[in-house]
């Protein structure tokens, strides 16, 4: 039997248990508050507003009638809307086939180095420090379809004629994912090479020992390792290249003949170049493009549930 003393200290201690619980997460909550206010006037809320309005007649920012679903009947309608959305997904695809693997892959070769791997990661990492409009310029005049291009300079020397580079519609998109993918890989391989180093070194001596080889070490020791972030990233890169649009609008505009332009980019289009008659066709836009993605965030979740499961 516990006397009544006992009783008394066993209810203090959880009474301070819960105060010390209450006091704990009312310091979390002011800790985070900034950033949920942030959160809530720059995402959530506009997130929410532009859904809503995307059902109305809108007057450039003002709130018209209702509308129902006209404004999306409209963006649907739209004949090139079938061809931007190609354009969307060429980009994706594009992104995915050049784009993924590069930044593995030195990745790799960096954490095999033995001399001057610091050295080697900082130059690797300069195309994410130079300003984005800068270097966007920078590969726009790489890619100048006269012979004072960089590249035309270099097929010159070589006794080939000049290439129309960005104004061929073929090359357009693929020109600006090269692009992109220099632009973009340095911080994905820093992030690589940073899961590399969690790999014990243990698993990799009991692999050469027992005479696996390179191909096999990868994907027995280091695939399994690193599954989530190849996960994460690919589907990060989806969503992000499923929303360019200062790349295509700062080399081609679009061009030619709408053969770069993304959804994104008519998105923009809608809301700032059509006088104010088109915010309303812009947000319904934005609704289709969230709705897509949320498609592959669901599917990430769901993938990633599934790879925690087997380990």
């Amino acid at each position: 039997m516990k006397t009544k003393q006992e009783i008394q200290l066993q209810k203090n201690m959880k009474r301070n248990r819960r105060k010390m619980k209450l006091r704990n997460d009312i310091d979390a909550w002011i800790l985070m508050l900034p950033m949920v206010i942030i959160l809530y006037l720059f995402v959530w809320r506009p997130t929410v507003l532009g859904g809503v309005w995307s059902f109305f007649r809108m007057k450039a920012y003002s709130v018209g009638e209702f509308c129902g679903f006209a404004n999306y009947k409209i963006v649907l309608s739209h004949t090139q809307f079938l061809p931007m959305l190609w354009n969307t997904v060429q980009y994706v695809l594009w992104s995915i086939a050049i784009g993924f693997l590069p930044p593995l892959v030195i990745a790799i070769m960096v954490n095999e180095m033995v001399h001057f791997k610091s050295g080697f990661r900082v130059l690797i990492y300069l195309p994410t420090v130079i300003p984005g409009i800068a270097a966007m310029l920078m590969w726009y005049f790489m890619y100048y379809p006269d012979n004072t291009g960089l590249l035309n300079m270099l097929l010159a020397k070589l006794g080939v004629e000049p290439y129309i580079w960005l104004n061929d519609p073929k090359f357009a998109k693929l020109g600006i994912v090269i692009y992109s993918t220099w632009k973009a890989f340095p911080g994905t391989m820093l992030l690589y090479f940073a899961a590399l180093q969690g790999v014990s070194a243990e698993l990799y001596e009991a692999a050469l020992i027992d005479g696996a080889s390179s191909f096999k070490r990868f994907w027995n020791v280091t695939r399994p390792a690193i599954e989530g972030l190849l996960l994460l990233n690919i589907v990060r890169q989806i969503i992000s290249v499923f929303q360019i649009m200062e790349a295509p609008m700062a080399m081609t505009g679009g061009g030619p003949n709408g053969a770069s332009t993304p959804l994104s980019l008519q998105l923009y289009n809608y809301g700032f170049n059509s006088g104010g008659k088109g915010t309303g066709q812009a947000m319904a836009l934005g609704v289709i493009i969230f709705l897509i993605l949320i498609v592959f965030t669901i599917f990430y979740f769901w993938l990633n549930r599934k790879v925690e499961d087997r380990h």
